[in-house]
């Protein structure tokens, strides 16, 4: 399977939480974090950890979460848990958790981990010490100011983009995820400093938004683009509009970065989706935003087939580093969930694509049309810079002083047997690494996060070859990174963010009514 990209010369960062796959929506929800292992696992067997800084996130604080979400809204998460579920009943209803979006052991720190490495990563990139930057656990686009939404809490895009616009006058957001990017939306709806380009399926499908019609607000008018599209959308129906809108952004926005968030559930073959891409149809679109050589982000999101969007973002790494990976697996600590062919590439199936040419053609007209509204390069007074977001593990809480020794620690010193440590692409020791970082308020790249990691209990529904795989996908109210059908749910433009600049080149965020 060729990479095929130039982007191989690239500095590549890459957050990663050997914690994040312990965390469980609960039986029977699509949402499994467990796949982020999967993919973390199966990267490490192909080696593609020698190409790329490995970097464990730093937990996003409380205060970092409010630069976008309400107070009262991140004081819930931080205090409910599935034991006092009883006593804020109101609550649960006021933020919108309990459905699609349930309680469950570690949410909060679910959230800071998760938004720790998008922010991490935006930081990076604003210090010019990647050209890439990398949280397969990022991507969560729905969850809004007040309210969590088909299955995201925090929303960690969001929040590394309001890093970003520190840093860069102008930032590009492109969704691929087949639920349109509402949330992301709704916070940039009135600004022009934050261009939002959603291609999904719209009609009767979750979030119910992301109309072609709808463009944005105030300052932000005409920089929200919507594709919506319908099922069945297969690899050259989805380059022939791609290609040419994000071309066309770039010629006309001209980004100083760009955030893409890679939702796998477009995959052929979705639990919950109904798109017909193969993992080299959906890395394609990172092929070419990688191509624009503009400092980027790239993010996970929905994916529900767990062994599929496993491979997926293993795919889309060596893409990002411009390296031939092997259509055949290696051996890894989840090698039966890939049978019975233990493949990298899926076949798409042979479902009807009902996106018409010449509808396609039509749509694209009037996003074209949209653009020619646009100022000629929006123009922004940058400011004093705000300070940065700490990147990784040398910020983390002290090491308990009873342990002998403490995560962060670990993480420096030890180099683990079936870690595949590449000691001739290090020349510092370990232990040289550690004294070295100890005044810095970074990260230490860790070489590579421990593969052979303790397996999580994986429930029934989780295995390959479930029923929930084969044919229960019909029946469910849920769909997205998505969620289940709120009826009658729209969206709340008073909670997102002003058009105004901050200080510091900030974009102002409004706090949302009661």
């Amino acid at each position: 399977a060729k990479a095929g990209n130039a982007q191989g010369k690239s500095r590549v960062c890459y957050f990663y939480d050997n914690e994040i796959g312990n965390y469980y929506y609960g039986q029977g929800h699509p949402m499994k974090p467990h796949r982020i292992r999967m993919a973390h696992n199966l990267l490490l067997n192909y080696g593609l950890y020698r190409k790329m800084e490995i970097y464990r996130p730093a937990t996003a604080t409380f205060e970092e979460l409010c630069k976008f979400h309400s107070e009262d809204y991140i004081r819930f998460l931080r205090t409910i848990t599935p034991d006092n579920v009883t006593e804020h009943t109101k609550q649960m209803q006021r933020f919108n958790v309990g459905e699609d979006s349930p309680v469950f052991d570690g949410l909060y720190q679910f959230c800071q981990s998760s938004s720790g490495g998008s922010i991490g990563g935006a930081v990076k990139l604003n210090k010019g010490q990647a050209d890439v930057a990398i949280n397969w656990s990022g991507g969560l686009h729905h969850a809004k100011k007040c309210e969590a939404s088909g299955f995201c809490y925090a929303n960690d895009i969001v929040l590394a983009i309001l890093e970003l616009l520190k840093h860069h006058k102008r930032v590009l957001y492109i969704d691929i995820d087949i639920h349109h990017g509402d949330g992301v939306e709704e916070a940039f709806y009135t600004t022009d400093r934050v261009l939002t380009v959603s291609f999904h399926k719209f009609g009767e499908y979750f979030p119910g938004t992301g109309d072609v019609k709808d463009v944005g607000a105030n300052l932000g008018k005409y920089y929200s683009v919507n594709f919506p599209l319908k099922d069945g959308m297969d690899d050259t129906s989805y380059q022939s509009i791609f290609k040419p809108v994000i071309g066309k952004i770039m010629e006309l926005y001209r980004p100083g970065a760009i955030v893409l968030q890679c939702g796998a559930d477009s995959l052929t073959g979705d639990r919950l989706g109904c798109f017909n891409l193969s993992i080299n149809g959906h890395a394609e679109c990172v092929r070419f935003v990688l191509e624009q050589k503009v400092p980027t982000l790239i993010l996970g999101g929905g994916g529900y087939t767990i062994r599929n969007v496993s491979r997926c973002w293993t795919f889309e790494t060596s893409v990002i580093l411009g390296q031939e990976i092997a259509d055949e697996l290696p051996y890894n600590d989840y090698y039966e969930y890939y049978g019975p062919d233990y493949r990298l590439h899926i076949q798409p199936s042979g479902m009807e694509n009902q996106n018409l040419p010449e509808t396609l053609e039509k749509l694209k007209a009037k996003v074209f049309e949209h653009m020619k509204q646009w100022t000629p390069v929006p123009n922004v007074q940058m400011a004093q810079i705000p300070g940065d977001f700490p990147v990784g593990d040398a910020d983390e809480e002290e090491d308990d002083p009873d342990e002998r020794m403490g995560r962060s620690a670990a993480d420096k010193h030890v180099e683990h047997g079936a870690e595949f440590y590449d000691q001739s692409k290090d020349k510092s020791r370990p232990d040289e690494l550690a004294a070295a970082s100890a005044p810095l308020p970074e990260a230490v790249p860790v070489a590579v996060v421990r593969a052979a990691e303790d397996r999580a209990a994986v429930s029934a529904e989780e295995k390959p070859g479930a029923a929930w795989e084969n044919g229960e996908k019909k029946g469910l109210e849920v769909a997205g990174a998505g969620g289940g059908k709120r009826r009658g749910q729209g969206l709340r433009r008073d909670s997102g963010i002003d058009d105004g600049a901050g200080e510091g080149g900030d974009v102002g965020v409004s706090r949302c009514e009661d």
